[in-house]
């Protein structure tokens, strides 16, 4: 590894068309490493459009086995080319089980496992317990070449306890794919700057950058908000995207200053793990 750790988030709108979608994450991973990105987030369950607004079983025909999903397997090559890690998003069949899940891709297109979705929502909008059984892997910190990241996958974004667990398992940033817009029982209701918000505090909580990758566009009434972004260790944004942009975000840490740090602000020294029973309950 070198001493910079570079994270680059993309943002796009998605189709019905998957290989539509692969190529347009592809061409957008291309861009991302062309400005210096190593390790290269896309949004969440980019395969498609965001299928779970409501509860319908001909969606369960498009999960495939986490190493066969054609989302990982095009990506693969490209992660070997251009030398960079890939977090793969994808809706996985192991079985019978279904899970939302991420296939973490290190540079030179190896698979290096499986993170499945812990948190699961279920609300207007967000119906994913209908179609995923909440994940059985535990948080994941992947030890790439560029450097060692935890990737939560959207809900999860929302838990200081994932951050927290990704940052004691060595984690040097943190990056979440997304999938979130509007909320259909509410039109007055707008969470963007909130859940920019949630992510940022992580941040500050754990010394650490933190990518965040949205989707955007209107699916079928869903509108997508996303103000991708990447901010640094004091949860200052460093590089945002709009609401409606298509494109890709980079932003490049000193992985030495930011271990340093951590240990300077003594959040991991002054933690009193004899406290927090409560936390379990």
């Amino acid at each position: 590894m070198t001493d910079t750790i570079t994270m680059g988030v993309i943002q796009a709108p998605f189709g019905t068309d998957m290989d539509a979608n692969i190529k347009t994450v592809s061409e957008l991973v291309r861009e991302a490493a062309s400005k210096g990105a190593k390790i290269i987030l896309p949004p969440e369950l980019f395969q498609g459009p965001y299928f779970c607004v409501t509860q319908e079983e001909d969606w369960f025909a498009h999960a495939y086995p986490a190493m066969e999903h054609p989302c990982v397997t095009a990506l693969q090559p490209l992660a070997e080319e251009l030398d960079v890690a890939i977090p793969v998003s994808i809706f996985e069949r192991d079985g019978p089980r279904y899970y939302n899940s991420l296939v973490m891709l290190d540079a030179g297109g190896r698979a290096m496992g499986v993170y499945r979705k812990s948190h699961i929502p279920d609300g207007p909008g967000y119906q994913e317990k209908y179609y995923f059984r909440p994940g059985d892997t535990g948080f994941k910190v992947w030890s790439t070449k560029h450097g060692k990241v935890g990737v939560g996958i959207c809900w999860d974004q929302w838990y200081p306890e994932t951050a927290r667990a990704m940052a004691l398992l060595g984690a040097e940033v943190l990056m979440y794919p997304t999938a979130i817009g509007s909320e259909p029982h509410d039109a007055s209701l707008d969470t963007a700057a909130r859940w920019r918000r949630a992510m940022q505090g992580h941040a500050v909580c754990n010394v650490m950058p933190v990518g965040a990758a949205n989707r955007t566009g209107d699916e079928g009434g869903q509108v997508f908000y996303g103000t991708s972004f990447i901010c640094d260790h004091t949860g200052e944004v460093i590089d945002e995207l709009g609401r409606e942009e298509t494109g890709t975000l980079v932003g490049s840490f000193d992985r030495r200053f930011l271990d340093r740090h951590r240990a300077a602000w003594g959040f991991f020294r002054d933690r009193r793990t004899d406290l927090y029973k409560d936390v379990l309950l």
